[in-house]
């Protein structure tokens, strides 16, 4: 299949398509769309960047369409749950795109805006609404949404929902949507909830996947550059003063840190903004408006950015600091070498940080080039915490010798910032995200 034609969209959506650029199906799209278009449950294993969102809103407007009903007031025709306000914005933002020729409406709910807004506008109803699962519950304690109506349920980027504390929030939402519905979840990994959460919500679903779950893109150039802690962020500066114009995203794990940081490159005159879970909502959509735009070519962010940023120009990502989920590392480094384009991802590891290095090694199955730096000695506690398995992989040729392989092992984005992000296994559900 290489056109959209062939996948079995209708004529009308795929004018649309066609307007918005979209020359041929992504991967992803190929396998989706026609089982989507059949009713079929469906688990779609697939990196970031890859046309997720085409993947499952174009065969669902096409089958919205095809039934010709209407949204009743405070109801939905289909639910699309995604973690963070900024992937809720963006999914919606692409959906519209699609919508121009059609009657259909689509209505985005998050926190961090007035809620007063929303119930308005949910009043009359909408044909797909995207939503963060806090403000969504909020909404309904309000009796603002009555989700009964709703006969498709999309969960995106369920694994990250699942880091973020929201698996009671998604089991009361999925039983409060219709009972005959089509349910279509995709997540960039594979932890062992996420296979507890299809076999619970999925029925006899088709599993699609383009790419090992876990596993980074392909044209992602990835390396790490070995420091103390308190070097990072000059080698930083000096980074990005040799790349004046190219669009960068930085990555902290604080939102304290994050500003810090950002205030020390304006300080060394890099025109950069920040984006974490101080920041409200309007100063979050300017300052990736702002990077979008050229206005800033630097981004530093939390991960509550790791997911919904979707800017082409992105070419270079740093870690400036390693995250403590080796699966937020994937979803980073999503953010370059989007729909085809090539990027660079940057890792600055300290001495505390080794055991985290690891980690993500073994996650994505390859040996990080090291660029730079004597790599330092693991320590005890890093150590144990690998004990369990080996890393396989190869290393990428040009860098120095990786480690030598050895055994191993919404929510409120202002609190998840600032500790050690929640195991999938932590059992309170945290109100809106993101």
């Amino acid at each position: 299949m290489t056109d959209f034609q062939s996948l079995g969209l209708s004529n009308g959506l795929v004018t649309a398509v066609t307007e918005n650029g979209y020359d041929a199906p992504t991967p992803i799209q190929q396998k989706a769309i026609p089982l989507i278009l059949e009713g079929r449950d469906l688990m779609g294993l697939a990196q970031t960047g890859t046309g997720k969102t085409a993947a499952f809103g174009l065969p669902l407007i096409d089958r919205l369409l095809l039934e010709k009903k209407r949204a009743v007031p405070k109801g939905t025709r289909a639910l699309i749950l995604a973690p963070t306000r900024e992937l809720v914005n963006q999914i919606a933002k692409n959906l519209i795109s699609f919508l121009k020729h059609t009657p259909l409406r689509v209505s985005s709910v998050v926190g961090g805006v007035s809620i007063n807004g929303q119930i308005k506008r949910l009043s009359k109803g909408t044909d797909i609404l995207v939503a963060t699962p806090g403000r969504l519950l909020d909404l309904v304690d309000r009796e603002a949404i009555d989700l009964r109506t709703a006969s498709y349920l999309v969960l995106d980027e369920a694994d990250q929902m699942l880091d973020l504390g929201f698996i009671h929030a998604l089991r009361r939402i999925a039983g409060l949507v219709a009972d005959k519905r089509q349910t279509l979840l995709f997540s960039a990994t594979m932890p062992k909830q996420i296979n507890e959460l299809a076999q619970s919500y999925l029925r006899n679903p088709e599993r699609v996947e383009v790419a090992p779950a876990g596993k980074t893109a392909d044209k992602v150039t990835q390396s790490v550059h070995f420091m103390d802690k308190n070097d990072k962020g000059d080698f930083l500066v000096d980074q990005l003063r040799d790349k004046p114009d190219g669009l960068s995203l930085v990555f902290c794990r604080t939102k304290h840190g994050a500003e810090r940081l950002m205030r020390k490159l304006a300080h060394s005159g890099i025109s950069a903004g920040s984006i974490h879970g101080n920041k409200s909502q309007n100063q979050r959509d300017r300052a990736i408006k702002d990077l979008r735009e050229g206005t800033i070519n630097v981004l530093v962010a939390t991960d509550v950015a790791a997911r919904g940023i979707d800017i082409p120009g992105v070419s270079h990502v740093y870690n400036f600091e390693l995250p403590e989920v080796a699966e937020a590392y994937v979803h980073r480094i999503g953010r370059t070498a989007r729909a085809g384009a090539e990027g660079e991802a940057i890792a600055l590891c300290a001495p505390e940080e080794i055991g985290l290095f690891r980690q993500i090694e073994k996650l994505i199955g390859i040996d990080i080039t090291v660029a730079g730096g004597e790599i330092p000695p693991m320590s005890a506690a890093a150590g144990r915490a690998k004990r369990g398995g080996n890393r396989n992989g190869n290393s990428k040729p040009g860098g120095k010798k990786p480690f030598r392989k050895q055994s191993s092992s919404g929510a409120n984005d202002n609190a998840s910032e600032n500790r050690r992000p929640p195991r999938r296994r932590r059992q309170n559900t945290r109100r809106d995200a993101a």
